[in-house]
């Protein structure tokens, strides 16, 4: 080890990984007395790095969490892996994330060797986010939901459902589930006195009350009936389609971020999918690149047949 300053530093990585190291162990990685191990974790604790000492033989010690942000070391591969996430996070529909993605994005970026610039952007420059954009997300909503479900505490809130009618929910929050793109909370509603799956991106008006509930038993699969209830809505916002190909040839090609995909037989599938846009389906269907037929609703064929006017009209035919 060269020096106080890399050995402090090598010193806090050893602690970052979140386990209990014992001194001896420690001071054994590190080369130095156990005198001298106690006189850097003395100074890592004046820097404001909060380093318990727990008690058992030798002396045990661990970093735990304090009441601020203490600088991190991440190694190469755990660099990457964040600076990546956080550019994919930056692209997200959440109103609050994005600035704080780009800036924790701006403050790592400026101190990246060069050796880890190249792969990431060798990473990001192979990486494609196709995905139709989702409805914008208030993060204050997200978090207000996950701490009320984590602490079992009824919510209140304004809903407005796919037909853009109103409502005043009261409900028992108990999962969030990201689905594509769009998050939706799986919640017991008070009045309704049953499961309840909710957009979140159409949720406003969040109050807690600061009453709690008893948990009750989840449905099996929490993430399963989500995805459910997400893709069976009013018979009118449903696409039906039958594409003349196996069931594996479509899901390859089919770009959607919800639907239901199931075989009619081994030449055939249908696909069942909730839209919140006509004229993005009828685009999104000949993409497949497979023969199919309208099922319905009218909303599509005729949104299809549109689209098709428009195209034969510039190629002149």
């Amino acid at each position: 080890m060269h020096g106080p300053s890399a050995r402090m530093l090598e010193l806090l990585s050893l602690l970052q990984t979140g386990r209990t190291w014992g001194g001896a162990e420690l001071a054994g990685r590190l080369g130095v007395s156990a005198r001298t191990l106690r006189r850097d974790v003395e100074r890592l604790r004046e820097l404001g790095f909060p380093v318990e000492s727990v008690p058992g033989p030798g002396g045990r010690y661990q970093l735990v969490a304090g009441r601020a942000m203490p600088p991190l070391l991440l190694t190469d591969e755990e660099a990457v892996a964040t600076v990546v996430g956080l550019r994919f996070a930056a692209l997200a529909q959440v109103d609050g994330a994005t600035g704080a993605a780009e800036g924790a994005l701006r403050k790592l970026e400026q101190v990246l060797p060069p050796r880890l610039r190249y792969r990431i952007a060798a990473v990001l420059a192979s990486t494609e986010a196709a995905s139709r954009a989702a409805g914008l997300l208030d993060l204050r909503v997200l978090q207000l939901l996950a701490t009320a479900a984590h602490a079992r505490e009824h919510v209140r809130f304004g809903y407005t459902n796919r037909a853009g009618e109103r409502s005043e929910r009261r409900v028992e929050p108990y999962r969030q589930v990201l689905l594509g793109k769009r998050w939706y909370l799986l919640a017991w509603d008070a009045d309704r006195r049953d499961w309840r799956t909710f957009r979140i991106d159409r949720i406003t008006d969040v109050t807690v009350p600061g009453t709690t509930f008893p948990p009750r038993p989840l449905p099996p699969d929490p993430v399963s009936f989500v995805q459910s209830s997400a893709n069976v809505p009013l018979s009118r916002h449903r696409g039906v389609v039958r594409f003349d190909a196996p069931v594996q040839v479509v899901a390859e090609r089919l770009m959607t971020e919800a639907g239901t995909l199931e075989p009619i037989d081994e030449h055939r599938c249908r696909f069942v999918t909730p839209v919140d846009s006509w004229e993005w389906l009828a685009m999104t269907l000949p993409m497949v690149g497979v023969p199919y037929t309208i099922d319905g609703p009218p909303e599509l064929v005729e949104r299809t047949r549109e689209l098709a006017d428009r195209l034969r009209a510039a190629t002149g035919g």
